[in-house]
């Protein structure tokens, strides 16, 4: 066809937002219209708006990018859409042309930056654990981090007959996440696997993708690749960071409750009479699907009385930074959660994404753990295998 025949090329936003029929049944399921009760905080009403800027039939305007900045990025209308929109891809793209015409605040640019550093972020957190009784409240913009767990260290290579995984860490989880660690190290122990942890790792970019940064996350997945290069297996801890690790490495990644739950058979745990409380961070529901291998480990565990949170919008508010950038509406989507857990005499509360934990854990004395910490709290050695009795012959 000569080219001044050819049909003009489509631009890959209006072609992601031409899928939306304008149904309206994501409605229900996205926590910002739930919150406010506007088209523009919806998926649909993004969707249109985004696709408008990118027809040039509008111009882009202070209030409509509010509206785009208070997305969650929760991709609950995925999980209910018809017509198969991809919605975080959408999301992804309208946020990386906003940033080009839109200088990101401060807050935000500090913290892609951090993130990007892990060294120095660790650092950083470490003198925040030790100073953080003397700043002021409003300084006090996260929980401090636990004093390292010392990780015991697992058995021989030789008498790890299942073979090996790699663990990635990330970025916040690395101060963060040192129990969690040392439980899936017990956990995978207790299977005679091997948990190896690559050290030139770094952050697995999400943080960077969801404010549009996607040329940052790029770098990031490069060093992420390198780092796991030859390995079969990863497991992810965060829910929040295994699509951005997915996408990098491929599918040697695997969420280690999905894993774990793989293997349950082989797992043993003993009683525990305990009420405990469980949030299900949307990246585990929508995105991860590991919910259904988490309720199946938890089940394992005799005893235990298990109360999913469900109140309020259907997100925490966490939404990576979010609760940084926009902490009085973060604290809105976090409250109904915080009221249900008080109430429902849970002695910790237990989910899989740091974002989340980190959220929640502002909002309340009890623990906050991840799922990984408690199963491996109640994990038991693997009772002896059943030998018949053997007579003797006179």
């Amino acid at each position: 066809m000569p080219p001044a025949m050819r049909p003009p090329p489509v631009d890959p936003l209006v072609a992601l937002a031409d899928r939306c029929v304008q149904c309206g049944l994501c409605l229900p399921a996205c926590p910002t219209y739930r919150h406010d009760r506007l088209e523009a905080e919806s998926p649909r009403g993004r969707i249109a708006l985004a696709r408008a800027w990118a027809l040039e039939t509008i111009e882009p305007t202070a209030v409509g990018d509010t509206h785009l900045d208070h997305c969650l990025g929760c991709r609950s209308c995925e999980a209910v859409c018809p017509a198969g929109v991809e919605y975080g891809a959408l999301l992804v793209e309208a946020r990386r042309r906003q940033r080009g015409r839109r200088r990101p605040e401060l807050r935000q640019r500090l913290a892609g930056a951090l993130v990007a550093r892990p060294r120095l972020l660790a650092g950083l957190l470490t003198l925040y654990r030790f100073g953080h009784p003397l700043l002021p409240r409003q300084w006090r913009l996260l929980p401090p981090p636990p004093a390292p767990t010392p990780q015991t260290e697992p058995p021989p290579a030789t008498a790890m007959a299942a073979g090996s995984a790699a663990l990635f860490i990330g970025c916040v989880a690395g101060p963060y996440e040192s129990a969690t660690r040392a439980a899936l190290t017990r956990l995978c122990a207790a299977l005679s696997i091997e948990l190896r942890v690559p050290v030139a790792q770094g952050c697995c970019g999400s943080l960077h993708a969801h404010a549009g940064d996607t040329f940052g996350a790029g770098q990031l997945a490069a060093i992420n690749r390198a780092a796991f290069s030859g390995q079969d297996r990863v497991l992810t801890l965060a829910s929040g960071c295994h699509e951005a690790v997915a996408t990098a490495l491929g599918p040697a990644t695997v969420d280690a409750l999905a894993f774990l739950d793989a293997h349950r058979a082989q797992l043993h745990f003993a009683e525990r009479s305990e009420r405990i409380a469980l949030h299900l961070p949307c990246t585990q529901r929508n995105v991860v699907r590991s919910v259904p291998a988490l309720r199946r480990l938890l089940a394992q565990v005799p005893g235990l009385t298990v109360i999913e949170l469900d109140a309020g919008f259907g997100c925490c508010g966490a939404a990576g930074l979010q609760m940084l950038t926009d902490p009085g509406r973060a604290a809105d989507y976090r409250q109904p959660l915080l009221d249900q857990l008080a109430a429902s005499g849970a002695a910790a509360l237990l989910s899989a994404n740091i974002g989340c934990r980190l959220h929640l854990a502002g909002g309340t004395d009890l623990p906050v753990r991840h799922p990984l910490e408690f199963l491996a709290d109640a994990l038991v050695p693997a009772p002896p295998a059943h030998r018949p009795a053997v007579e003797s012959t006179p």
